[in-house]
């Protein structure tokens, strides 16, 4: 588990949230160039149409530090607007980082100081980038004044980056790497998985996303969804690349998907808590409603 790093990328729209995600998949080589429709997470005809992140995807990269060891990051997408917020709360709550990304050109706006916020109560560590810096327009030292004032870090902890030029991606998967905690928990502890999303496929019903923070969820168990007493037979369990990869169990840190013959999207609640039914925890996740 100390491998893994769960986090997730904010910023106001039109930051460049989507191209600096473009960007971590390429150079991880989780997406060769050739396969690189530009905002590859934003994959609902309705978001490319209108340029906002509407439904968190997850996807996992494999990042080849410079400490020579190898690393599993999962990037939780999250909403980009903010009628969004619970979705958007809940999606933080899956990850231990997030990286804030800034318009140079335009600096910190309404949704960087919303979401800044709203990560901060969620207890994330935060990696600062400005985005962009490859602009005429570019205000390099006015942003980063701007953001110190906004979240209180080190001149020396933001990134300069320009996600279309490829400047700064090397820099901004270290910082994942070096400045992210990795997941707390333990597989020994009773099955504890938080629902962050889910999608409604029509050939295998709801497509359930989810984080595990204690235990083991496999093929075969029966759970329990603690808010909406519903009990479910996990049929699939896997991890979300570009694709869904079957794995057939996954531990406390990882983040994957179930799909377990659930026919009704409401029956799988963002943000409800998925237990072993045999053996629940004593309490669910925090921030149900």
């Amino acid at each position: 588990m100390d491998r893994i790093r769960n986090f997730c990328i904010i910023a106001h729209i039109d930051h460049g949230k989507s191209t600096i995600a473009d960007r971590l998949l390429e150079v991880t080589g989780t997406v060769s160039e050739r396969q690189m429709v530009d905002q590859i997470l934003d994959d609902m005809p309705l978001e490319r149409e209108r340029g906002i992140t509407i439904k968190s995807h997850a996807i996992q990269m494999r990042y080849h530090a410079r400490d020579d060891r190898e690393y599993t990051l999962n990037l939780i997408d999250t909403p980009g607007h903010v009628d969004f917020s619970y979705e958007v709360s809940r999606s933080l709550a899956a990850c231990e980082g997030a990286i804030l990304v800034v318009d140079a050109s335009q600096g910190v706006e309404a949704q960087t100081v919303s979401n800044a916020y709203l990560a901060v109560d969620a207890g994330l560590e935060i990696v600062p980038v400005i985005n962009k810096i490859d602009l005429p327009g570019a205000m390099v030292p006015a942003v980063r004044e701007q953001i110190i004032d906004l979240i209180g870090c080190r001149e020396d902890e933001i990134i300069l980056a320009s996600a279309k030029a490829k400047i700064g991606i090397d820099e901004i998967l270290e910082a994942v790497v070096q400045r992210i905690p990795q997941p707390k928990g333990s597989d020994e502890e009773p099955l504890r998985a938080l629902i962050f999303d889910s999608i409604f496929d029509p050939y295998r019903g709801v497509v359930v996303y989810l984080r595990v923070f204690g235990g083991t969820l496999q093929e075969g168990n029966e759970l329990l969804f603690y808010n909406t007493k519903k009990t479910f037979r996990a049929e699939e369990v896997g991890v979300l690349e570009l694709t869904r990869v079957r794995t057939k169990i996954i531990k406390a840190g990882d983040v994957g998907y179930l799909i377990a013959g659930i026919k009704d999207v409401h029956d799988s609640s963002v943000g409800d808590t998925v237990m072993n039914a045999l053996v629940p925890a004593s309490e669910s996740l925090p921030g149900y409603r």
